[in-house]
């Protein structure tokens, strides 16, 4: 099974745990229904031990200093805007690999066939960001039906993470769009907005658990704001 183990090289582990399930569960289903005798290849320790939820895994909060600074420390344009797209946009990694120029409307970046299932999805995006990406495009005059990042999730990740490294901090591609969500909902934007309109979710319950915990510091600051 060492293509499911390249398969979901990167992904979160509730996303490697769930493929795990399905596809255990599908040789299960041949096995009930066409040959008793079938060994299921992913009823093994090593790949239960693989696939197993982690319990209690944490989630990384960025403050808006570091996010800054890793992006300004970012020279190269192509590589800014894409972390840029992240952590301001809130924008999923494979969505931004799969934006196309035709897809770019100033502020406005429509998604064609998005992970909620609907037919297009709008980004909005802040005008800085949609001005830089619009000189890049012109820059090195990609086409219409060209992708603007013409790379895989592999090497995006490692952009990121390589962007990380500079200021010792371990970053992945999720951490943006997470970070995008809670500066934004920190910073008093309702959390309807921030869950249809940032991260466009499905439901708040999905969004409530991005925004992570609220340390006791925190807390007193916003209620202290509040009463003054």
């Amino acid at each position: 099974m060492l293509f499911l183990i390249k398969a979901t090289d990167g992904q979160k582990q509730s996303t490697k745990k769930l493929k795990y399930s399905l596809l255990r569960s599908f040789f299960n289903f041949i096995k009930d229904s066409f040959d008793l005798s079938l060994t299921n290849p992913c009823d093994t320790p090593i790949l239960r031990k693989t696939f197993k939820t982690v319990k209690g895994e944490s989630w990384t909060i960025l403050d808006r200093d570091i996010v800054d600074e890793i992006i300004f420390k970012t020279e190269n344009p192509r590589n800014r805007l894409m972390l840029e797209l992240m952590a301001r946009g809130g924008m999923r990694v494979g969505e931004v690999l799969k934006l196309k120029v035709k897809n770019v409307h100033g502020r406005k970046l429509v998604l064609s066939e998005p992970k909620s299932g609907n037919q297009t999805e709008i980004v909005y995006i802040p005008k800085k960001v949609a001005d830089r990406l619009r000189e890049y495009i012109a820059s090195i005059k990609i086409e219409d039906g060209n992708t603007v990042f013409p790379f895989g999730y592999t090497r995006a990740r490692e952009i990121v993470q390589n962007a990380g490294k500079m200021i010792n901090v371990n970053l992945n591609p999720h951490d943006l769009r997470r970070h995008a969500a809670t500066y934004a909902s920190r910073s008093g934007v309702p959390i309807e907005i921030v869950s249809k309109i940032i991260l466009r979710h499905a439901n708040l319950s999905t969004t409530q658990r991005y925004l992570g915990k609220v340390s006791d510091t925190e807390a007193i600051h916003w209620i202290d704001n509040l009463y003054r």
